[in-house]
């Protein structure tokens, strides 16, 4: 069982590694359009397409550690004002329903993705590149997000940490 949880420990760094790999790209495809522009030239097709791209797998990928590390941005202005046995009761309940949410999510995701690779389609605007190469993080982001989710539904720590105010 612990090389199963070190296994999937590591595979979530290495999404979060490719989600901030996109990130610098992000930026270096950002700044390498406008220094074009400001040069007199048409930046390459290529440039945008990577782009959009990037700020896909950055947010897909990057997200179930997000959860995680409760990096998402929550506010927790009602949680805060609960006595501390209702506000578990809540927030294991609101962790319960982020379970519910990304399973739906996951699965029409992996519906898309099994649909992209049985149809062989293709996102041809700049190059000839699978769609199933962009819609698998669908469902592996998803379904990671089912398990962060899911270690605040029924594990020992909270979504919820009863300070007032909004947490990012």
């Amino acid at each position: 069982m612990r090389a199963l949880i070190t296994a999937y420990d590591a595979v979530l760094h290495a999404m979060a590694a490719i989600a901030a790999a996109a990130l610098a790209w992000l930026m270096v495809s950002v700044i390498v359009s406008v220094a074009m522009r400001n040069g007199g030239l048409q930046p390459y097709a290529w440039l945008f397409t990577s782009a959009e791209y990037a700020l896909l797998y950055m947010t897909m990928l990057g997200a179930p550690w997000l959860v995680r590390k409760r990096g998402h941005v929550h506010i927790e202005l009602v949680t805060a004002v609960l006595p501390p046995l209702l506000r578990r009761a809540v927030s294991r309940c609101v962790a319960l329903l982020c379970v519910l949410v990304c399973l739906v999510l996951a699965w029409q995701g992996l519906e898309l993705f099994l649909t992209n690779l049985e149809r062989r389609d293709f996102d041809v605007r700049a190059y000839y590149f699978p769609r199933a190469l962009l819609t698998v993080a669908y469902p592996l982001s998803f379904g990671f997000m089912v398990i962060e989710f899911g270690r605040f539904a029924f594990g020992s720590e909270l979504l919820h940490s009863g300070e007032a105010g909004i947490h990012e």
